[in-house]
């Protein structure tokens, strides 16, 4: 289905033509209808599906109409990070581009107080759309620096994030100030019981939309080492020792865990730095900028980063620990082989995780190979694959000898476009 097949305006359909976006993903065309129609809608899809579109467009096409009040805020998009409330908002200028009367503000913690300065000014100013995190709003909203008794659309992005953040309260202290028809959009990778709690008290009536996980990229060379746990972070090193190894994020499933394996890989003088919610927004900043910079080759990380930001050129991605489900694992490893490049993931399986890791070769619908411990590392503990016909294989120990590493002719703005495959 196009763009062109809905009731989009004309200026957003000529940002779309400029930005050489034709065809919906799936989660576009089962979204703009329904919120063009001014339903609630709860989305449920991964990174990388289009979301932001899909509710970007719609809203923004309904405000630019008109019927909307132009000194009043009309619509809020909740981000959990700086990181995403920033791409949200580049995304929204290009959507926006034939939309002189409707701006955008980024509003978010992390910066001294000329940046809530600027904030305040642009606020009283009037932006139509505010893109925001949910302390840094709630910080604007205590001091009376803005209104959202008339607010007509509420956007609430990544939902499981934000809960796995502790920003619950925030967010419920956020929505009792919108008024009771406000339209409400809520948008999350995953869906569980407490994000389900979440919407049915936000939401009013909502169309449900949940989309299949995708299985990972075929160009992602997936690999495990099945293992006790004091033996990853020698297979580890033995990695690094074999291999110019730069552009690697390590996961881990807690934050405590982060830290711990960030001082001793360290001690291995491995160039690491860790990422997870104990840090302030500024010291997040400094780790991602340098990491981008490639000042530091390796990430190690909690799932806070393994949705909803762009590093397209990661070669490597190893799970400390496997995931605790298909969708965390195909989150995690979706940080590789992005922007037509190859990557690889490696997955760490100790005997407590065999089952889970099974679980997750049956959602993929093979085996993932199952590498040889470096020599001289001993065995691991015994790997029974999942039977036949779901992921073959038999019985394994492992040990031995490591063995791998858009036409339309509408306006002619001269515009510079976007590549087909971008998707926000």
């Amino acid at each position: 289905m196009t763009f062109e097949e809905t009731y989009l305006n004309d200026n957003i359909l000529d940002a779309l033509y400029d930005m050489h976006f034709e065809e919906m993903t799936p989660i576009q065309e089962k979204c703009i209808p329904q919120i063009l129609d001014g339903h609630d809608v709860l989305g449920v899809a991964q990174t990388g599906t289009g979301k932001t579109a899909a509710y970007l467009l719609p809203i923004l096409s309904m405000i630019d109409d008109g019927n909307y009040p132009e000194d009043a805020i009309n619509c809020i998009v909740m981000a959990p990070t700086r990181e995403l409330a920033q791409q949200i908002d580049q995304a929204m200028e290009g959507f926006a581009y034939y939309m002189p009367k409707v701006s955008s503000i980024a509003v978010y913690g992390g910066n001294d107080g000329g940046r809530f300065d600027q904030e305040l000014k642009s606020l009283r100013g009037g932006a139509p759309v505010v893109i925001a995190t949910p302390g840094r709003l709630l910080s604007h909203l205590k001091v009376g620096n803005l209104n959202l008794a008339r607010t007509s659309f509420f956007v609430l992005d990544e939902a499981d994030r934000m809960l796995d953040m502790g920003f619950v309260d925030d967010i419920m202290q956020i929505t009792k100030l919108l008024p009771q028809d406000c339209q409400k959009v809520m948008f999350s990778a995953t869906m569980p019981s407490k994000v389900r709690e979440l919407a049915v008290s936000l939401l009013h009536n909502p169309v449900e939309v949940k989309l299949k996980v995708s299985r990972p990229a075929d160009k992602i060379l997936q690999q495990a080492y099945v293992c006790y746990d004091p033996q990853k972070l020698k297979i580890i090193d033995h990695l690094f020792k074999n291999g110019d190894l730069k552009r690697v994020i390590i996961f881990c499933g807690k934050k405590d865990r982060v830290k711990d394996i960030d001082r001793q890989l360290r001690r291995l003088k491995i160039n690491c730095a860790p990422m997870h919610s104990d840090l302030s927004q500024a010291e997040r900043d400094d780790v991602m900028y340098r990491f981008k910079a490639g000042m530091v080759d390796v990430l190690v990380a909690t799932d806070i980063v393994a949705r909803g930001i762009d590093i397209d050129d990661i070669r490597i991605v190893i799970n400390f620990d496997v995931p605790h489900d298909a969708e965390d694992y195909v989150h995690r490893i979706g940080r590789t082989a992005r922007a037509d490049r190859d990557g690889q993931a490696i997955t760490f399986v100790n005997d407590r995780d065999v089952q889970r890791f099974r679980q997750i070769e049956q959602f993929l619908g093979k085996e993932v190979e199952k590498l040889a411990l470096p020599e001289g590392m001993g065995e691991g503990p015994e790997y029974k694959a999942a039977p036949a016909g779901k992921s073959g294989g038999g019985r394994r120990r492992s040990g031995g000898r490591h063995r791998g590493g858009h036409g339309r002719g509408r306006k002619d703005k001269g515009r510079d476009g976007k590549k087909k495959s971008d998707k926000v």
